[in-house]
C-alpha cells in the first residue's frame, strides 16, 4: 500500500501559481482539484499516465480522515471496485492532475475565484 504520490510538474506549477495569487493553502487546492475532477467523471487511460516530476504528497495530507469517502466517490465514477493500490496513488494522482488543469481554467476565466467555485455546484 502506497502512502505517497508525486504530482505532475504541470500540476505543481498550476497549484503554486494559484496558491500565490489566491492565498489558499496548497493542500486545499489539491482537494478542490480532486473534487472538480471527480465531478467531471471517470478517468481515461491517458490521464493515468502523467509525469511524476512535481510535489510529493502524503496520503494523509490529501485525503485525511475522509479517505474512505474519496475512495467511494472514485469507485462510483469508475463504476467498479478499486484495489487500494489502484485508488492511491494511481486514481487520486490522475484526478489531482486533471483537476488542477480544470481549477486553473476556473481561476483564469472566473471573476471571483472562490465565489465562482462555490457556484459551480452547491454540493462540491
Amino acid at each position: 500500500m502506497a502512502f505517497k504520490l508525486k504530482t505532475s510538474k504541470k500540476t505543481e506549477d498550476i497549484l503554486d501559481r494559484i496558491e500565490a495569487s489566491e492565498h489558499m493553502p496548497w493542500y486545499t487546492l489539491a482537494r478542490l482539484s480532486i473534487a472538480i475532477s471527480i465531478r467531471l467523471g471517470s478517468i481515461n487511460k491517458e490521464e493515468l499516465n502523467t509525469d511524476n516530476m512535481g510535489r510529493e504528497l502524503n496520503r494523509q495530507t490529501i485525503t485525511g480522515d475522509d479517505d474512505i469517502i474519496y475512495k467511494s466517490l472514485v469507485q462510483l465514477q469508475e463504476n467498479r471496485h478499486l484495489t487500494d493500490d489502484e485508488f492511491f496513488p494511481s486514481y487520486i494522482k490522475a484526478h489531482l492532475d486533471r483537476g488542477a488543469i480544470l481549477l486553473d481554467q476556473e481561476q483564469r476565466y472566473g471573476n471571483d475565484f472562490l465565489t465562482h467555485l462555490a457556484q459551480l455546484e452547491k454540493g462540491i
